[in-house]
């Protein structure tokens, strides 16, 4: 028998050159790569997780903004614009409807398995996650795209106020690697903020600091607001089969609203009420609305939804169950990096952006995008990153490693020892600052002042912190990361004296028409939050 090849040891401090990197595994960073590939350019893809199956999109069963071309589609926009507490453009929500569609039918094209519908034609508005990831990892790998799986990048690298690359680790060894790029995409997805969900594990809101550190700013981030029910204990955060759910009190009696009516659908209207009744004890569900048809539907297109029932051994639509609501942060939230052109450039010289990583409130406003309008959103913008950073990397000819600077601050470098954060405990801290109902769901000045001063003092003695060695860079700079984007959520959920959309003050709980605007904030030591009058550039061809 042959005797197996002994595997090299990866060298410490590696580099490697391209056009354009791709920082990122989920779907948006897939489009990016294929996108930037599609112009001739070298392109790397680097993934914390390995490309395909890391980030939210891989374990879920998600539909898409899905509307051919002609007048419906503009009658979609405008339904859509309705709902998005108006903060979003209608510029942006029709580019991204056509651009998503166009890339859809690339997928028919490349032979995606679509299903058929009953007169034959292909079912193309939803797409199953791992199905979906695997299928666009081979078209990756297809384009020439240099995909390093398990390469968590920790940092970005500029010079002369240009971004020129990225700097990680590889998980396997702790040896450092760097990555000279004309250009960079972020596809880092958003920030769970530690909170246990289905696929969130690696999303702790990398690239909302690596963009931070290079001067760009952030917008949407009081919208962090969404929760989704899910049965208590389980990481499940798909919440479609609650449309069907009544809902009960420990002992037994029917959860109701203020005019008496029981508490149903608590995907809408009966959230609100769930979400008041949970401050207060348990909560339990039942799905018993569902019809036989309606429980063989969802059995059937959601199957990873029955799965903690089943382990419990109980069956959902006639036994009840104890719930909970999850947050979700970022992830089907809405804020993130700030986008200043149509090619989803951050304002930083060859730094760019794409999917849960950019704020979305140019599709969604202030509420959440969901599963479909998010799952367009990716690809969409994608696309338009991947180009944007093509043809940048495209006219910046000159190129120097050498001169490249880390741009990394909190969790990889700083005056202290070592011990003198515990991590765990840290991200622990943080975690109960940001994720509670009575914190985000339901906000205050003193409760969000108090927050601040937590953060700011967690964020101080990061920043004194001792350098990370080995894979433990990697854990540092995640609770830097979670540490930065629950800050700025405060800031701006502190700015914001209204109730619009996900962002709900008790305080203040109408929606002010003078505070129709959008919030930016930045900085790390010391963050600013200021209002942004709503002036966007019109959109060009993406």
């Amino acid at each position: 028998m042959a005797s197996r090849r002994k595997a090299q040891p990866e060298k410490d401090g590696r580099l490697i050159e391209t056009d354009v990197l791709v920082v990122g595994g989920g779907p948006s960073a897939a489009w990016a790569a294929l996108s930037a590939a599609e112009t001739g350019v070298r392109v790397v893809l680097v993934d914390k997780g390995y490309h395909g199956t890391s980030g939210a999109t891989a374990p879920s069963n998600t539909g898409t903004w899905c509307v051919p071309p002609g007048e419906g589609r503009a009658a979609s926009v405008e339904q859509r614009f309705k709902r998005t507490a108006g903060l979003a453009d209608r510029r942006w929500m029709l580019r991204a409807a056509d651009q998503a569609y166009e890339n859809l039918l690339k997928l028919v094209e490349w032979g995606y398995p679509f299903p058929s519908e009953e007169d034959g034609s292909l079912y193309i508005a939803n797409l199953r996650g791992p199905d979906y990831m695997r299928f666009v990892r081979q078209r990756v790998q297809k384009a020439g795209v240099t995909i390093l799986d398990h390469h968590p990048i920790l940092e970005l690298l500029g010079d002369d106020n240009h971004i020129g690359g990225a700097a990680g680790l590889v998980r396997r060894s702790g040896a450092s690697f760097r990555v000279s790029a004309g250009a960079v995409v972020l596809a880092t997805g958003g920030c769970a903020f530690f909170e246990r969900i289905l696929g969130g594990t690696g999303l702790t809101g990398d690239g909302s600091l690596f963009a931070a550190e290079a001067g760009a700013s952030l917008s949407g981030m009081e919208f962090t607001g969404k929760y989704t029910l899910s049965p208590h204990g389980s990481s499940l955060n798909k919440g479609l089969p609650f449309r069907w759910a009544t809902f009960y009190r420990e002992n037994g009696e029917v959860l109701r609203n203020a005019h008496g009516d029981p508490v149903t659908n608590g995907i809408g209207g009966g959230e609100r009420q769930v979400a008041e009744a949970l401050l207060t004890g348990p909560v339990y569900a039942r799905l018993d609305l569902a019809e036989p048809a309606m429980q063989d539907w969802l059995r059937r297109g959601q199957p990873n939804c029955f799965q903690p029932y089943d382990r419990m051994g109980i069956n959902p639509f006639e036994q009840r169950f104890r719930v909970e609501l999850k947050y979700e942060g970022t992830v089907r939230g809405t804020g993130g990096i700030r986008i200043v052109s149509s090619d989803c450039g951050t304002g930083v010289a060859g730094l760019y952006v794409a999917g849960d990583a950019a704020s979305r409130e140019n599709v969604t406003g202030g509420i959440s995008g969901g599963g479909a309008i998010n799952a367009s959103w990716a690809i969409a913008s994608g696309w338009w990153a991947g180009h944007g950073a093509a043809h940048h990397a495209r006219r910046r000819q000159s190129r120097d490693a050498a001169r490249l600077q880390p741009l990394g601050t909190a969790g990889l470098r700083g005056s202290g020892k070592r011990d003198d954060v515990d991590l765990a405990a840290t991200a622990q801290a943080v975690h109960d600052e940001i994720v509670p109902l009575d914190k985000s769901y339901w906000r205050t000045a003193a409760a969000l002042e108090s927050s601040r001063r937590t953060l700011d003092d967690i964020w101080s003695r990061l920043g004194q912190t001792g350098p990370a060695t080995g894979i433990e860079r990697l854990r540092a700079r995640e609770l830097a990361s979670v540490t930065a984007n629950a800050r700025w959520t405060v800031a701006a959920a502190l700015l914001r004296t209204e109730s619009r959309g996900v962002h709900r003050r008790r305080d203040f709980p109408g929606e002010d028409d003078a505070q129709a605007s959008r919030i930016t904030v930045s900085g790390l030591g010391k963050v600013t939050a200021a209002r942004e009058i709503l002036a966007l550039e019109t959109a060009r061809e993406g």
